[in-house]
C-alpha cells in the first residue's frame, strides 16, 4: 500500500536549468503508412512534459514502441512520432537515432531550457528488456540530471529504463503526473472505497484474473462475472455449458472462490442467460439461452438481456465500481451488447455520483467506442500494470522511485 504522502511527484519540485529524462509510454498504434492513428498515449503525458518545460528545464524522452526482436527495425522506429509531438507541443523536436552516438551526446550536452529530445526506441537495445544494470544504464543516466517515470503501463516490467535507471538519481527521481494519478486512483479503489463496492470482472480466462478476484473478495460487496471466464464458474456449479470455452484446470479454483465469497458475504453474480452461437463467427446463427443449459456444440459468446438488466441494476446501486474485462466477444458486433450495457450502466452510475475506475484494453476500448470516457471517474492507462497493482504485487517501476 502506498500512502499519498509517499508519492513524490514533479509538482513537488522545480526543474529549472535541469535536463530531465522522462520515461513515457508512447506505444501508439500506426497504420500501414506508419502514421499515428491514435495519439492518446502521447497526449496523456503532455501535462508532465509541459510542467517540466515551463519550469525552465529541457526534456529527454525515452519510450518503446511495439516488440522489436533485437536491433533496429524500421517498423518500430519512433520517427512517426516526431511530427505528432511537434504539433502537440508547438515546438521542434530533436530526434536522435543512436542512443550513444556522438550526435546524441553532443545534443544532450548542449540542451537549452525548453528543448525537447526524443530518443529512438529503447527496445532496440537488448539491455532494456533484460533489465540489466551496467554500462548501458550508466551511459543513459549520464545524459540527464533528473529522472521522471510517467509510464504506468510499463511499470510492471523490470526493464532497465523503469527499474534500473532511477537508481542513478537517488535524490532526483519522481513520479510524473500521469503515473501519480494512476496510483492515487488505484489506492482509492483499494483502500478508500465507499460501499456498496462492485467489481465487474470479464475476459476469456479465469487463470488471468484469479489474482485480482482473490484480492477483491476481501474488499468488495459485489462481484459481477462476465466474458468467457463465466463458463468456468458455471461449469464449477454443475451447469451445462455446451461447447463454450472454459478452463478445465481451473474449475476447482473457481468452485473454491465461490465458497470463499459465500463465507465472506460477498455477492457473486453470474450470467443467468447468454447469447449462444453455432460457431465462433459474426455470421453464426445465434439465439438467447439459459446460461446453465446450453445445447451441445453451441458456444456462449455474450451475456443475455436479462443478465444485462440485472447487472445494470447492481451497478447503478453501487457507490464504487471497478471494471476490468468485456462481457462477451466484444470484437464481433453481434456479441457486444453485454459489454455495451455494462459500459452505459457504469457511466450512468458515475453521473449519479458513484466513483468508477475502468482498466484493461477491451473495457477501455468499449468506453471509447461508445464515447463514454468523460463520464467515467478514471480510465486507467495500464492493463497488466493495473491488474498487478490491484493484486497487491509490487511494480518495479513504482518501487524504483519509492526506494
Amino acid at each position: 500500500m502506498i500512502s499519498h504522502k509517499n508519492i513524490k511527484t514533479i509538482e513537488d519540485h522545480n526543474f529549472k536549468g535541469k535536463k530531465v529524462l522522462i520515461r513515457v509510454d508512447f506505444n501508439v498504434p500506426l497504420n500501414h503508412n506508419r502514421q499515428v492513428t491514435d495519439d492518446t498515449r502521447i497526449r496523456e503525458s503532455l501535462s508532465t512534459i509541459k510542467k517540466i518545460l515551463n519550469d525552465g528545464a529541457s526534456v529527454i524522452l525515452i519510450s518503446h514502441l511495439g516488440r522489436p526482436k533485437g536491433g533496429f527495425e524500421n517498423d518500430y522506429s519512433l520517427t512517426p512520432l516526431v511530427p505528432v509531438l511537434t504539433e502537440l507541443l508547438g515546438k521542434n523536436i530533436i530526434f536522435t537515432r543512436d542512443l550513444f552516438g556522438q550526435y546524441t551526446i553532443d545534443v544532450c550536452s548542449k540542451l537549452k531550457p525548453g528543448d525537447v529530445v526524443l530518443l529512438e526506441n529503447i527496445r532496440f537495445y537488448p539491455e532494456e528488456e533484460a533489465g540489466t544494470d551496467g554500462e548501458f544504464a550508466k551511459q543513459l543516466a549520464s545524459l540527464g540530471d533528473a529522472y521522471v517515470n510517467d509510464a504506468f503501463a510499463t511499470s510492471h516490467r523490470a526493464h532497465m529504463s523503469v527499474s534500473v535507471l532511477p537508481k542513478y538519481f537517488p535524490n532526483d527521481k519522481y513520479f510524473g503526473l500521469l503515473l501519480a494519478n494512476e496510483l492515487m486512483n488505484l489506492e482509492r479503489i483499494l483502500n478508500d472505497a465507499k460501499p456498496p463496492y462492485t467489481a465487474i470482472i470479464g475476459g476469456a480466462k479465469v487463470s488471468n484474473k484469479i489474482g485480482i478476484i482473490k484480492t477483491l473478495i476481501n474488499k468488495v460487496d459485489n462481484i459481477i462475472i462476465g466474458g468467457g471466464m463465466a463458463f468456468t464458474f458455471i461449469k464449477s456449479l454443475g451447469g451445462n455449458i455446451g461447447g463454450s470455452l472454459y478452463e478445465e484446470d481451473w474449475v476447482g479454483a473457481a468452485k473454491d472462490m465461490v465458497k470463499e465469497m459465500m463465507l465472506k458475504g460477498v455477492n457473486l453474480y453470474l450470467p443467468t442467460d447468454v447469447v449462444i452461437a453455432d460457431k465462433f463467427s459474426n455470421d453464426a446463427n445465434y439465439k438467447l439461452c439459459s446460461a446453465d443449459d446450453i445445447p451441445d456444440k453451441w458456444l456462449g459468446l455474450d451475456i443475455g438481456k436479462k443478465t444485462c438488466r440485472r447487472y445494470a441494476e447492481i451497478i447503478n446501486n453501487s457507490s464504487t465500481i471497478l471494471w476490468n474485462g468485456p462481457m462477451g466477444v466484444f470484437e464481433l458486433s453481434h456479441f457486444q451488447q453485454g459489454t455495451k450495457a455494462v459500459a452505459i450502466a457504469v457511466a450512468s452510475a458515475t453521473i449519479s455520483g458513484s466513483f468508477s475506475l475502468v482498466g484493461g484494453g477491451d473495457s477501455v476500448a468499449a468506453i471509447n467506442t461508445y464515447n463514454l470516457a468523460d463520464q467515467i471517474s478514471y480510465v486507467s492507462t495500464g492493463g497488466g500494470a493495473m491488474l498487478e497493482y490491484v493484486e497487491g504485487k509490487k511494480l518495479p517501476g513504482v518501487e524504483a522511485i519509492l526506494l
